[in-house]
């Protein structure tokens, strides 16, 4: 699910919702804050693997032509 704030000012950028929701999962995870790893090791190691997946179907709908049709993949 995504997260909205109020008074927050709105991403223009394509999957906004998601690179949000990706970053904030990444940055938060046990793996970047306890064991004190680069958020690249934890990605490699398996952690988010869920948002990773919908941010890069998102981003790949952007260069679908049926995405024209259709709308991007995600929120």
């Amino acid at each position: 699910m995504p997260k909205y704030y109020e008074g927050k000012e709105d991403d223009g950028r394509s999957c906004a919702g998601i690179r949000e929701d990706f970053k904030d999962c990444i940055l938060n995870h046990d793996c970047v804050v306890k064991e004190g790893k680069l958020p690249s090791e934890c990605l490699k190691e398996g952690c988010c693997q869920a948002l990773k997946r919908t941010f890069f179907e998102c981003k790949r709908s952007m260069l679908d032509n049926r995405a024209r049709f259709r709308g991007l993949k995600g929120y």
